[in-house]
């Protein structure tokens, strides 16, 4: 017996700390449930950073959920729920910000980077290749290559 509510009160010890965030809105049809969903999987918790509104737990993000339904069922369009959102957390909640002049850096600052390095590969490799080609690869005068040979073939003077 005492095994018996030992497991017992393990599993209600383990239940009770498992949360899950269901929320269960009634819509009017299958139209609104379906902005509903595209809302909250486009919008970004602004607490998590990484998750949409849909699949975070946190608290802002159950708050936010219920303020997208209630704004639904107030006839606000996907637009105007959007603009609110935005206006009151700024483009962070938006997982595809818009080109303006404060998100340039953001949407061609990879693409300028990945441009310059090949410019800069592209610099190196001229160099290189202008420098191997000028001359000899000692970069000695043509005198002085026979004065290199010379020396290189002469037999050494052995000291014992």
């Amino acid at each position: 017996m005492k095994r018996f509510l030992s497991a017992v009160a393990l599993g209600l010890a383990i239940f009770s700390t498992a949360q899950a965030a269901i929320d269960t809105y009634e819509f009017a049809n299958e139209a609104e449930r379906q902005r509903y969903r595209n809302l909250v999987e486009e919008l970004r918790c602004p607490k998590c950073q990484n998750q949409n509104i849909a699949d975070s737990d946190a608290p802002i993000a159950m708050d936010l959920r219920a303020q997208i339904f209630r704004m639904l069922e107030e006839g606000k369009s996907n637009d105007q729920i959007i603009d609110y959102l935005v206006s009151r957390y700024g483009d962070f909640v938006l997982y595809n910000p818009p080109v303006t002049s404060r998100t340039l850096l953001l949407w061609y600052g990879p693409a300028g980077l990945l441009v310059g390095g090949f410019i800069l590969l592209g610099v190196i490799l001229v160099r290189r290749r202008r420098v191997s080609s000028e001359g000899s690869a000692s970069g000695l005068s043509a005198d002085e290559q026979q004065r290199l040979s010379a020396l290189l073939n002469s037999p050494l003077d052995k000291k014992d």
